[in-house]
């Protein structure tokens, strides 16, 4: 029997237990997070979220500074294909901007 079917059963609610705050690389205590959603709710919500800014950097990189594709891959670090998703994303967000979506 684990703890939470155990606790239930001598009628200790979850509220009354205590629980450890370990937090995770990103802040040490989960009370204390800033981030809206938590990582382990969420485990792929933080890799899109920074792959979201990624792409704008590189979108903004591309426009202002005009460089290539494999200059902008060894900028970032990224594969050339990385690139053009970013890229290719950026287009399909702009287009569903402009017809309303």
């Amino acid at each position: 029997m684990g703890h939470k079917e155990r606790d239930l059963k001598l009628g200790i609610l979850p509220e009354m237990h205590s629980y450890r705050d370990d937090g995770c690389e990103i802040m040490s205590s989960c009370l204390q997070c800033p981030l809206p959603r938590c990582k382990y709710d969420d485990p792929g919500w933080l890799q899109r979220e920074g792959r979201g800014q990624r792409d704008d950097d590189i979108r903004e990189v591309r426009k202002n500074e005009e460089l290539t594709v494999p200059e902008l891959a060894k900028r970032f670090g990224i594969s050339e294909r990385t690139v053009f998703r970013a890229v290719q994303r950026g287009k399909v967000a702009a287009k569903g901007a402009a017809s309303g979506q």
